[in-house]
């Protein structure tokens, strides 16, 4: 199964931390935040992986050049943040037809990626618990069934998940940059055609200055 990973973001909210280093590259005790999620795919079987850059993309590539060597990584270039969603279009190409894996790069996660379906129809979400900065979650589940109320939810999208590249055809001519929840996900859910899991496992989304120090705190603890 190929996976892709998102690297492209900005990282504004890193502040002065990502003026001269993308996020994905910000180190956790040894170990950038992207490499984390390569070597989490790598274990459970990955060798083909897409990655999307943008802002200060080369030294991203640079960074990798060492797992390229050993891994097909597969580098596309977006003159501008294109969205979780544009990105995925723009990658449709090399995607091919089978369904992939989809990670985020901020994230420090061990899910149980044997848990996952070889073959989904659309989407199929890995849920987590709702930390404290998105305590009303994003959808819930039915059994396998993702569902959104309109008030609080159980569960929050890990970042992770399995998508099928069919799900782009209908966006072959929509303009960048666009979400792949909001434009992709969310009309799907409410069509009752998106299904998930929870998954228990160590997960931070390290999008601020202070979840960065919370997860290299954690995993030296850890170590």
């Amino acid at each position: 199964m190929k996976a892709m990973i998102l690297a492209a973001g900005l990282g504004s909210r890193m502040k002065s931390l990502t003026r001269e280093i993308p996020k994905p590259l910000l180190d956790v005790n040894g170990l950038s935040l992207i490499e984390y999620t390569i070597n989490n795919l790598t274990n459970y079987g990955v060798n083909e992986f897409i990655i999307n850059v943008s802002y200060l993309g080369e030294k991203i590539k640079l960074a990798l050049k060492s797992i390229e060597d050993v891994s097909n990584i597969i580098f596309l270039d977006e003159s501008f943040p294109y969205g979780t969603g544009g990105a995925l279009l723009n990658a449709k190409d090399y995607l091919g037809s089978a369904p992939f894996i989809l990670s985020t790069s901020d994230i420090l996660f061990r899910p149980d990626l044997t848990k996952i379906p070889d073959t989904v129809d659309t989407a199929h979400l890995i849920a987590t618990k709702n930390p404290d900065h998105n305590n009303r979650g994003d959808f819930s589940l039915n059994e396998e069934l993702v569902f959104i109320n309109e008030g609080s939810n159980d569960f929050t999208y890990s970042g992770v998940s399995v998508i099928n590249p069919k799900v782009l055809e209908k966006y072959v001519s929509r303009d960048y940059p666009f979400d792949l929840w909001g434009t992709i996900l969310t009309p799907l859910i409410k069509s009752s055609k998106v299904t998930g899991h929870f998954d228990d496992s160590f997960w931070i989304d390290v999008g601020t200055p202070d979840r960065l120090k919370l997860a290299r705190t954690v995993l030296k603890d850890q170590n």
